[in-house]
């Protein structure tokens, strides 16, 4: 039986298993979205689920034609999400109550239609990963080493313009005005935002294989180069222009004119991995 003909004979049975997942799901979820709403680090998250269900109906011509083989292979995956929903509603630990939905729902898939179903399926499901904020721990964690190296190599590249300038750790000391390289400019920001994006676009205009995971970890240094760009330049027009340049309106202006940059290198490279497999299929 297909999926299709599986709808049309039982077009209600997934009811109660979606009417589960809200009652399970609705505070959790309704707290998730206000960090997306207040924590600047998580505001794509509004875009994840859009993206996630556009990818599953691109998948729908297939979709409609599989096979549904309900597989017990997806009671590994029901027990693990219930697990980490336990261990984070005891523990009060949200990324492990949140990313079991995901756990569960991929669990469920398996569990209800089958292995065919299921792969047409995991990579909509897994992005859904990236709407699931990062525990402060862990953030913080990451976001120290790069703020040290962001404000190194800002810092470098304003010395070799003749700049007299000083670093302490993640502060950068002018004569007129000292500088914090705070978590917004450590490039985690940019780049949660941008591997979310790059691998979207890898998933749409890429063929299966490395040229993904190429443009999936490229996005990793292209953060990071473009937020070691902000700073320095904020760096520069501080010492001409001040403390203005380094907040207010014009900072952040700054700061999304150079995330589209980032977003602009990524669409490049994903262009060029794509003319790539195009002249090497046209070779053959």
């Amino acid at each position: 039986m297909t999926l299709a003909a599986a709808f049309r004979q039982h077009p209600l049975h997934f009811v109660p298993v979606l009417a589960m997942f809200v009652v399970v799901y609705h505070a959790i979820v309704m707290r998730m979205v206000g960090d997306w709403s207040f924590d600047p680090n998580y505001s794509h998250g509004f875009l994840v689920p859009c993206l996630s269900a556009w990818f599953a109906w691109r998948r729908w011509p297939q979709l409609r034609e599989a096979g549904v083989t309900p597989s017990l292979w997806g009671l590994p995956l029901l027990g693990l999400g219930l697990v980490l929903l336990l261990f984070g509603s005891v523990t009060l630990e949200l990324f492990t109550s949140r990313a079991s939905l995901v756990v569960l729902l991929a669990g469920t898939i398996l569990y209800l239609y089958g292995t065919e179903v299921f792969r047409l399926l995991r990579f909509p499901v897994a992005y859904l990963l990236f709407m699931v904020p990062l525990p402060y721990t862990v953030y913080d964690a990451l976001a120290l080493p790069l703020k040290g190296l962001v404000s190194a190599v800002a810092t470098g590249g304003i010395r070799l313009m003749g700049l007299p300038v000083l670093r302490e750790g993640n502060v950068i000391i002018f004569p007129n005005i000292t500088l914090e390289v705070v978590d917004a400019c450590s490039g985690l920001r940019s780049l949660m935002s941008l591997a979310a994006l790059g691998t979207a676009f890898a998933f749409l205009f890429l063929p299966a294989g490395w040229r993904r995971w190429v443009l999936v970890l490229a996005t990793v240094p292209i953060a990071v180069a473009a937020n070691t760009l902000r700073v320095f330049v904020t760096g520069v027009l501080s010492w001409y222009m001040g403390a203005g340049a380094a907040s207010g309106f014009f900072h952040e202006f700054e700061g999304m004119v150079v995330f589209a940059v980032a977003m602009a290198f990524t669409g490049g490279l994903g262009i060029a991995l794509g003319r790539f497999h195009q002249d090497q299929v046209g070779k053959e």
